[in-house]
């Protein structure tokens, strides 16, 4: 098991996106505002081991209004994290504690469910085939089945990102580590029947390192980030595979202004754009930047960050409405340093949703945020909640009407 507070990161889904140039066009940082109608509330802390603990994905919800999630950490099985529920009225229960073998270890990305309410992810480590992570999926009964357990060569390992579906039951992810390429990660389908990798990265010019989950077209393009690795320096790409295995180098960062390190996946919206963000660069100190790649090509910087007050180094991916506003958080900054949930408007207004100050409302927002119907936004923290919980307190979730 790794070091419980080794951070690391996560992912969401786009109609479609043409091939992307590099063009970038700076948008100086708008003036930070803090919203003054919006309401955050903690819908549960974590207080115990056997509860789970660090959450660092976001919650999904169901068509009643329950959240399932994942915590990296904790549980009844040796302490290699769970599933968990939490109902409307706040009552939370753990699904299922994972054990490290066979099952998995860690996991640390969102859950997706099919249409029959079965719940599929990953664990970042565990497993049968040395430890190197596991696809998972778990029934209404609690019965886990694997799914795949990694091997790092040829298949990839430590999957950190969110899974996707297509109309067929196939999952889609990537791996931070393995391949068949130097050990750069890989892109993976997954299915009853087994695993498949789809493309191993190489580092130059493709990327190195995906940590975030993936975004698929009607045509089943797939799309999605690289921590390291590009033509820019070494600070990331966005990159786009077709269904035959052909890997296209949509944008690669440069650091400034751009932005350096995209953690976190893309974002799409009804017109075909795709967003995300950076931890670091940008061109406001290097804490990092909200970007946008349009239909045309056109790379737009958004927002950069400055730390304080509107946040710093955003690690997940982030959220549209129907009227085009987007949402996220940052893991650090804000007016207390223990990150921020975020808006930035049609007109490129940055709004300050919330500021976490560690108790009791959380700290260091690692996921990103689940939208309802009525436009609620739902979240959890890694740390902070009840510090009596030992380390930097064991989590929250959270949930904020704009």
């Amino acid at each position: 098991m790794r070091n419980a507070g080794q951070h690391q990161h996560r992912a969401s889904r786009m109609p479609s996106l043409a091939a992307l140039a590099s063009a970038v066009v700076l948008v100086s940082a708008a003036m930070v505002v803090h919203a003054q109608a919006q309401t955050f509330t903690v819908l549960y802390t974590f207080t115990n081991t056997a509860q789970g603990w660090q959450p660092e994905a976001a919650p999904i919800l169901d068509s009643s209004g329950n959240l399932y999630g994942t915590t990296l950490f904790g549980g009844t099985a040796g302490g290699f994290g769970t599933v968990f529920r939490l109902d409307t009225k706040g009552n939370e229960s753990v699904l299922y504690s994972f054990s490290g073998t066979p099952d998995g270890e860690d996991p640390d990305g969102s859950l997706v469910a099919d249409r029959s309410g079965n719940l599929y992810g990953n664990s970042l480590y565990g497993g049968t085939a040395g430890g190197y992570g596991t696809a998972f999926k778990l029934d209404h009964s609690g019965k886990l089945t694997l799914l795949h357990s990694f091997a790092s060569n040829p298949d990839g390992a430590d999957p950190h990102g969110s899974l996707i579906g297509d109309p067929q039951g196939n999952g889609y992810g990537t791996t931070q580590y393995g391949g068949a390429a130097g050990g750069f990660g890989t892109v993976f389908k997954v299915n009853a029947t087994g695993e498949a990798v789809l493309y191993s990265f190489a580092g130059t010019p493709d990327g190195e390192n995906p940590e975030a989950g993936l975004i698929r077209d009607r045509a089943g393009n797939l799309y999605g980030t690289t921590v390291y690795g590009g033509t820019g320096g070494g600070f990331g790409t966005v990159f786009k595979l077709d269904p035959t295995g052909k890997l296209t180098l949509l944008h690669s960062f440069a650091g400034t202004p751009d932005g350096e390190n995209p953690y976190a996946g893309l974002v799409g919206d009804s017109a075909g754009n795709g967003y995300g963000t950076t931890k670091y660069g940008g061109a406001a100190g290097g804490f990092g930047t909200v970007f946008k790649l349009d239909r045309t090509g056109k790379f737009t910087l958004l927002h950069s960050f400055a730390g304080t007050p509107d946040g710093e180094n955003p690690v997940a991916g982030l959220v549209t409405d129907p009227a085009g506003n987007i949402y996220g958080t940052t893991f650090y900054g804000g007016t207390f340093g223990y990150g921020s949930v975020f808006e930035i408007d049609t007109t490129g207004k940055f709004t300050v949703l919330h500021s976490f100050n560690d108790s009791p409302d959380g700290a260091n927002p690692m996921g990103g945020l689940t939208r309802d119907a009525a436009g609620n936004l739902y979240g959890t923290t890694s740390d902070g909640g009840d510090l009596s919980c030992g380390f930097s307190g064991c989590g929250t979730v959270f949930k904020v009407t704009p």
